[in-house]
């Protein structure tokens, strides 16, 4: 019986194998912009998603698929006579291996319990992923808020009050978007714009790196819509421990 092959992440999202960053991201937000962070199939696709837009990953994603696929079956060369005809068949389970080869399976096989032992030994707890995932999350559900709202009448506090959850590499990208776009353009619109956190997800977790997936509705008013407008956003944080602190290094909206 021919084993039924396991789908792709390709098979996944929906998308060819040679699809180019902006089509995966693009059926990846798609298959994932009606579900519900519990249900199931929002982290299998985001673990598609994950590895394809990732370009280390996804070659040597590539390189797995190429090396799983079957060999084609040999057939001897035309004016070839068949097996039997060519005397008799060498002892095969006689083969001598040589010396060099056996060394060097040594040597690899002392390589990989290394690295193994390594991992083994430098790998965090369970419990300690959960603790730092937990914690992550619940820092990113207070930054959301405060870094995606602000008034058009106290914008020195609305910047002061998202800045205190960025690490300092990603506060110097919030300041070059707050001043040259929000602080631009919102005093005279008088847009005020207020971020309520839904809920939240976790994408991925290390010990001192986590992405967290969160959903906000944002409401809008300004000089001409008095009448607030509700808009429902996607954000990929990206949380870093620095210190004891979990803080934003970096938003995909």
């Amino acid at each position: 019986m021919t084993a039924t092959p396991q789908p792709s992440w390709y098979d996944v999202l929906g998308v060819a194998p040679d699809a180019p960053a902006a089509d995966v991201r693009a059926a990846w937000r798609t298959a994932i912009a009606d579900l519900d962070p519990t249900d199931r199939r929002f982290a299998l696709l985001n673990q598609a998603a994950e590895v394809l837009l990732d370009p280390d990953r996804r070659a040597a994603y590539d390189a797995e698929l190429q090396a799983a696929r079957p060999e084609p079956a040999l057939e001897p060369a035309r004016g070839t006579a068949p097996a039997s005809d060519l005397g008799p068949v060498p002892d095969r389970g006689r083969r001598v291996v040589p010396a060099w080869l056996l060394i060097g399976l040594a040597v690899a096989v002392l390589v990989v319990a290394g690295l193994a032992t390594y991992v083994y030994v430098a790998k965090p707890s369970d419990q300690s992923v959960a603790d730092a995932t937990a914690a992550a999350q619940s820092a990113a559900e207070r930054a959301v808020v405060p870094i995606l709202s602000y008034d058009a009448k106290n914008l020195d506090d609305s910047r002061a009050a998202a800045e205190q959850y960025l690490t300092g590499d990603y506060r110097k990208e919030y300041d070059q978007l707050f001043d040259g776009i929000i602080k631009q353009n919102a005093p005279s619109t008088g847009t005020v714009l207020e971020a309520q956190l839904v809920r939240s997800s976790i994408v991925r977790a290390d010990p001192d790196r986590v992405q967290v997936f969160v959903l906000v509705n944002q409401t809008r008013t300004n000089n001409k819509v008095t009448q607030p407008q509700v808009y429902k956003n996607w954000v990929t944080m990206t949380m870093e421990k620095v210190g004891s602190d979990w803080l934003v290094a970096g938003m995909d909206t």
